[in-house]
């Protein structure tokens, strides 16, 4: 199976959004079935075949994740890291501040689904690849 250095290394190529479709096949090719990054931290839990999972360590101090979401800024946010002009910390910062919780890609179905506090469905969005 797959290990967080491994997944680590293949992270440590994308400098923005632009680069997660390389990214996102990269990983799927050692076996990553999806994942789950909480906002808050930065931590990662990730999946693959057989009820395998593995979890990376916190990436960076805590974020105040907003009570409430506001999906219009956060889809105007993620299109501006999509694009390139934000990096990883940034974008985690604006998921706070719109109020998402954690995402989870699904790189079975190609899809990557944000939550907000409640559990409730902030966007879904195809991966492309």
């Amino acid at each position: 199976m797959f290990t967080v250095k491994q997944i680590a290394f293949a992270h440590s190529k994308v400098k923005s959004g632009a680069d997660f479709p390389s990214y996102i096949q990269e990983i799927k090719k050692l076996g990553v079935h999806s994942y789950e990054v909480w906002v808050k931290n930065g931590q990662t839990e990730y999946f693959g075949a057989d009820d395998f999972s593995t979890k990376s360590s916190p990436k960076y101090d805590e974020l105040i994740i907003a009570n409430l979401s506001d999906q219009e800024r956060f889809m105007g946010y993620l299109k501006s890291h999509q694009n390139g002009e934000t990096n990883y910390l940034e974008f985690c910062k604006h998921c706070a501040e719109t109020g998402v919780e954690k995402w989870l890609v699904s790189l079975d179905t190609m899809l990557c689904t944000y939550f907000d506090q409640a559990g409730q469905e902030v966007l879904v969005e195809k991966i492309p690849g």
